[in-house]
């Protein structure tokens, strides 16, 4: 089985895991980030290096207040769980998007966990939060415009998306049986496999993702040649 340097997930389908139960939509969230514990914990045991999760997008903000708010405080409250297995297991959490729109509590102890977890030697857990690859793509040009040259390669532009130490992701997973990237990676996932699934999030669990992995690793990746 080829085990992927990179996956990405779009995280989909929390909301209608708590409907399909007649319960509010914060239970859903919060079984989500379970099943994160969960992916997380096992793409380190199987050795991918990088996964890059789709946490909260530009176009969430326009959700609820109240479900917004819910959403802060579950990220501000995961950080303090969660921060003991992830310096266990040498996880290295970054995070990319508009981080400055976040709540300054919720930034606050997302930046602390960065700092505490930067130098751990296993897999790379970048969180998009309030982030849109339009976005992304927009201020990589203004930061250009800001230093007044224009990139004249591929390469000169990926180093300024928000994170140029980001590899290309392999494999983009989608739960919740809805077909589109939305906005998420837009530049990264030119080559990128994408697998979807009619499993909603908080159902994705280790099977599930090995699941997409074994497809993966039926796929021949070409990358615009022919086969020898």
């Amino acid at each position: 089985m080829t085990v992927p340097r990179h996956i990405a997930c779009i995280m989909d389908g929390n909301g209608r895991w708590a409907r399909q139960r007649g319960l509010p939509r914060a239970f859903g969230h919060r079984e989500g980030v379970k099943a994160l514990k969960e992916i997380v914990q096992v793409c380190g045991e199987i050795g991918v290096r990088y996964l890059t999760v789709y946490t909260f997008s530009t176009e969430n903000w326009q959700r609820p207040r109240k479900e917004v708010d819910v959403l802060m405080k579950l990220l501000a409250q995961s950080v303090d769980e969660q921060r003991a297995d992830l310096m266990k297991n040498q996880v290295r959490v970054r995070a990319i998007g508009r981080l400055a729109d976040l709540p300054e509590a919720t930034r606050t102890k997302l930046e602390a966990l960065i700092t505490e977890t930067a130098h751990n030697s296993g897999l790379v857990l970048t969180l998009a939060m309030s982030y849109g690859g339009r976005a992304e793509i927009l201020d990589a040009c203004r930061k250009a415009l800001a230093q007044g040259r224009a990139p004249t390669s591929e390469s000169d532009f990926a180093a300024l998306l928000y994170d140029p130490a980001l590899p290309d992701p392999d494999l983009l997973i989608r739960t919740g049986a809805e077909q589109r990237i939305s906005n998420f990676l837009l530049w990264q996932l030119a080559y990128t496999e994408l697998y979807f699934t009619e499993t909603l999030w908080p159902d994705f669990r280790r099977p599930q993702l090995m699941a997409a992995i074994e497809d993966f690793s039926r796929r021949q990746r070409r990358f615009g040649r022919v086969e020898e």
